[in-house]
């Protein structure tokens, strides 16, 4: 039984907010962290993984890893119900765990926005799965080209000019204009690659400046940035877009969106819109001793609007959450949460980036440069990060990806 002054806290989601919620509590309250996978994904490396940048298991790392010497309880397993009334949340496996505190950490899922046809025929990207299925999708296509030895036009279509839109289209066109024209130079000449948006510029949440220099760094390499274009319908091997055109395209990712992930519905909460219903200071409304945070979390900023679905709210909200459960537990008075914006970045490709940090805006080579150090630095595990560096440099010094392998089925 915990003591009084140790409170017991459950955190649901084994992410970037749910691992530093729990290590910045573990020295306080008595934590289990509960999660349907034993590891943590990487999901800002995942497009890397999907077009043969990245081994996959350097963007996995064990949980029990992370939390190891923590005195961090681990879970594997999905919460299907919370008892309100008696603050415990039982498990698939059927275990119950008590709680003090309870914080939501479950993250998201992909969006369809109502779009027909994407969830049976555009391949989504939020698990190391969908990646490692990508791009198996992706080789095989590309040896069916190579054994048609003729015309036939293979079509690549990332849906969604955000950054993860933007980095897969970036990383797509440079498999094609490295690793597959030096496999097959044919087949790699013969595969288009588009970029649909809906809205008139991709990279939305940067300057128009910064804006245009992605848009003129992806065509530089090939890919075709189609603005203004919505999409209506997803089909086997064509897109249908609004205005009645029609895209070409073999294998659609689908990059337009997130939404908060289904599981926060059966908790009973309160939802606005997909993601949990908090107040400022990230309490669930209604429900003083639950908190949501990260994307499943419906806390705004400044401008009224949703806080955006990125790995830096996740953090700096997890943290924050750890000191408002202390300050609970010492009769103090909770404060309101703030995001600290230190900035956006995308990656095009090699010696292509674009950052953006208040005021300053810096494009191409030490971009580039900023873009790997801080992915770099916030990967976990020793491990994969000598792993993904090696990676990393045998991609820049050879122009190949040694991860070209089909295997989804195996």
């Amino acid at each position: 039984m915990a003591s009084s002054n140790r409170p017991r806290v459950v955190i649901l989601g084994a992410g970037f907010g749910g691992l530093t919620a729990a290590k910045a509590l573990s020295k306080d309250a008595d934590v289990t962290v509960v999660d349907r996978h034993n590891f943590q994904t990487f999901l800002p490396l995942l497009y890397q993984v999907a077009t043969a940048g990245l081994a996959a298991d350097h963007v996995a790392h064990p949980v029990r890893g992370a939390l190891r010497k923590s005195g961090v309880k681990f879970r594997m397993g999905s919460p299907i119900s919370v008892d309100h009334k008696n603050k415990s949340v039982k498990l698939d496996s059927s275990e119950v765990l008590e709680f003090d505190h309870l914080i939501v950490a479950l993250g998201s899922a992909t969006a369809d926005f109502g779009v027909a046809g994407v969830n049976e025929h555009a391949l989504g990207m939020k698990s190391v799965h969908e990646a490692i299925g990508i791009r198996a999708e992706v080789m095989r296509r590309f040896e069916d080209l190579c054994r048609f030895e003729d015309q036939t036009r293979l079509s690549l279509s990332v849906v969604g000019g955000g950054p993860t839109g933007v980095e897969m289209a970036g990383a797509l066109a440079e498999l094609k204009r490295g690793p597959l024209k030096n496999d097959e130079a044919n087949a790699a000449e013969h595969i288009d690659i588009y970029l649909i948006e809906a809205g008139p510029r991709i990279l939305p949440m940067f300057s128009e400046k910064l804006s245009a220099r992605a848009k003129k760094d992806l065509e530089k390499l090939g890919v075709k940035v189609l603005l203004n274009t919505a999409v209506q319908q997803v089909k086997p091997r064509q897109i249908l877009v609004k205005d009645g055109s029609v895209i070409p395209s073999e294998v659609t990712i689908w990059a337009a969106g997130v939404k908060g992930e289904p599981t926060g519905g059966l908790l009973n909460l309160p939802l606005e819109g997909t993601r949990i219903s908090v107040a400022q200071n990230l309490q669930v409304n209604h429900y003083p001793h639950i908190w949501a945070i990260g994307d499943i979390s419906s806390a705004k900023g400044a401008d009224g609007g949703f806080l955006p679905m990125v790995a830096p709210v996740a953090m700096q909200q997890g943290r924050w959450v750890a000191k408002q459960i202390m300050r609970a537990a010492r009769g103090q008075a909770l404060q309101d949460f703030k995001y600290l914006d230190k900035g956006s970045m995308a990656t095009i490709g090699r010696h292509k980036a674009v950052v953006q940090f208040k005021g300053i805006q810096i494009t191409g080579i030490p971009a580039w440069y900023a873009w790997l150090w801080l992915h770099l630095f916030y990967l976990l595990g020793g491990r994969n990060k000598i792993g993904t560096i090696a990676d990393w440099t045998w991609n820049y010094l050879t122009f190949d990806r040694g991860n070209r392998h089909i295997m989804d089925s195996l």
